[in-house]
């Protein structure tokens, strides 16, 4: 098998976070303990695809259950408490 083949058509939310000063770091909350970090935005996303893909063999071999990806991102404005306004 082709190890650079695409694993299905499955994509997981990711988590980027830092910036160009201190770097990047990323992290899949649907596969827990599925991180990567990186110099530059681009460099940490390449590696993180890579260990997704790393990650979910290991739970095929594993013979763990593949979770679905389910995570949503939703941006909420911050309201002000009565009791403070």
């Amino acid at each position: 098998m082709d190890r650079r083949k695409k694993m299905d058509a499955k994509k997981y939310m990711v988590c980027l976070e830092g910036d160009d000063a201190t770097g990047y770091s990323a992290y899949a909350p649907d596969l827990p303990g599925c991180v990567a970090a990186g110099e530059t935005k681009e460099e940490c996303l390449k590696l993180m695809a890579e260990a997704l893909w790393l990650h979910l063999e290991s739970m095929k071999k594993d013979g763990d259950p593949i979770p679905e990806p389910g995570t949503q991102v939703v941006y909420v404005e911050p309201t002000p408490i009565e009791a403070f306004a």
